[in-house]
C-alpha cells in the first residue's frame, strides 16, 4: 500500500519527462544560438521544472485498482482506474486499493466443540473491497484484521456446534461463518463472498472410536434387516401353507415344479418314492380334482 510504485504509470511519466527535457535543451540551444536570448533561457528553465515535476504528478491505476489521494493530509478524492494527475508536494497517494476477489486462509487449532472435543479446523474466506475510502481510512491493515476476525469467528462457531453437526453439515457452518465475518467487516468496506471449511481434524483415538461406532451401527442395521426379511419370509410361508391346505392340487403342482427345477442341473439324480410318483400321476390328479368338484 505504498504510494510509490514502479509500473506502466511511472514509465509513461518518465517518457514524458524525457520529452520535456529534450524541449528544454532545444530552447536552451536556441538561446545560445541567438546570442543569449533571455526569454529562451527562461522557457528552457520552465521546461526543466515541468520535466522534473511530471514523475511526481502523473499517476496511473490499473483496472482493478483505486487510489486514495490526500491533499495536505485530508481526503481529496478516490481516483482510478486509468491516468490521473495530482499536485506535487501538496497531494499524495496514501493507499492503492486492490478491488479484485482475494482469499485469506485461517485456522483454529485445538478448538473445543460444544461437546468438548478438540478439533483442528482449516478454512478459507473469499472477500472483496467494495468501498475503497472506508478500507483506507477506517482501519490500519484490513488484510490482517480480516484474518483475525475470521479466526475468532471460526473458534466461536466451533465452540457452539457439536462435532457431529460440524462433520455432517459443513454447508450450514460455511454460511454461519460467512454471515458472522461479513457482519464484522462491513464497516471496513469489505464484502465477504463465501467461506469454505477445507478440513476438520479430530484426534486419532476419537477417529478409532467413531469408526467402531459406525461399524457397530452398520452391524445392528444388518441384523435388523435380516430379522425383518426372516419375518416376511415366514409370513409368506404361512400364507402358502394355508393355500396348499385348501388346495392339495396346488401342493402337487408345486412339488412337480420343484422336481423340474432340480432336474435341470446336469448330472442330477433324484430318487422319488413310488407313492409320491403315484400321487403325482396326471390321471390321479385329474380324478382328485374331479372328485373334489363333484363333492362341492
Amino acid at each position: 500500500m505504498n504510494s510509490y510504485r514502479t509500473g506502466p504509470g511511472n514509465r509513461v511519466a518518465g517518457l514524458l519527462s524525457v520529452l520535456v527535457f529534450i524541449l528544454a535543451a532545444f530552447f536552451a540551444w536556441l538561446g545560445v544560438a541567438s546570442g543569449g536570448s533571455v526569454p529562451l533561457f527562461v522557457l528552457a528553465g520552465v521546461f526543466v521544472i515541468v520535466g522534473a515535476l511530471i514523475p511526481q504528478s502523473l499517476m496511473m491505476a490499473n483496472q482493478w485498482e483505486k487510489a486514495v489521494v490526500l491533499r495536505l493530509g485530508k481526503l481529496k478524492q478516490i481516483s482510478g482506474p486509468g491516468i490521473f494527475w495530482i499536485v506535487p508536494f501538496v497531494d499524495s497517494v496514501s493507499t492503492w486499493i486492490d478491488q479484485r476477489i482475494q482469499t485469506t486462509e485461517f485456522n483454529a487449532q485445538e478448538a473445543l466443540s460444544r461437546d468438548t472435543v478438540p478439533v483442528n479446523v482449516d478454512a478459507v474466506v473469499f472477500w472483496q473491497i467494495h468501498d475503497a475510502q472506508r478500507a483506507a481510512l477506517e482501519i490500519t491493515d484490513y488484510r490482517s484484521a480480516i484474518e483475525r476476525v475470521a479466526q475468532t469467528s471460526l473458534r466461536e462457531m466451533v465452540g457452539t456446534t457439536d462435532l457431529h453437526t460440524l462433520l455432517s453439515d459443513r454447508k450450514q457452518s460455511d454460511e454461519r461463518l460467512r454471515e458472522e465475518i461479513g457482519r464484522k467487516t462491513a464497516d471496513w468496506g469489505v464484502s465477504v463472498i463465501s467461506v469454505e471449511i477445507r478440513d476438520i481434524g479430530v484426534p486419532q483415538a476419537l477417529q478409532d472410536a467413531m469408526s467402531r461406532q459406525a461399524q457397530a451401527e452398520r452391524e445392528r442395521l444388518a441384523r435388523v434387516l435380516l430379522g425383518q426379511a426372516e419375518q416376511e419370509v415366514a409370513i409368506k410361508f404361512v400364507e402358502a401353507a394355508e393355500i396348499y391346505a385348501r388346495s392339495p392340487a396346488a401342493l402337487q403342482l408345486r412339488a412337480m415344479n420343484i422336481i423340474y427345477e432340480t432336474t435341470k442341473e446336469r448330472g442330477a439324480t433324484i430318487l422319488i418314492p413310488t407313492a409320491m410318483v403315484d400321487s403325482m400321476n396326471p390321471g390321479g390328479l385329474i380324478a382328485a380334482l374331479r372328485s373334489r368338484t363333484e363333492g362341492d
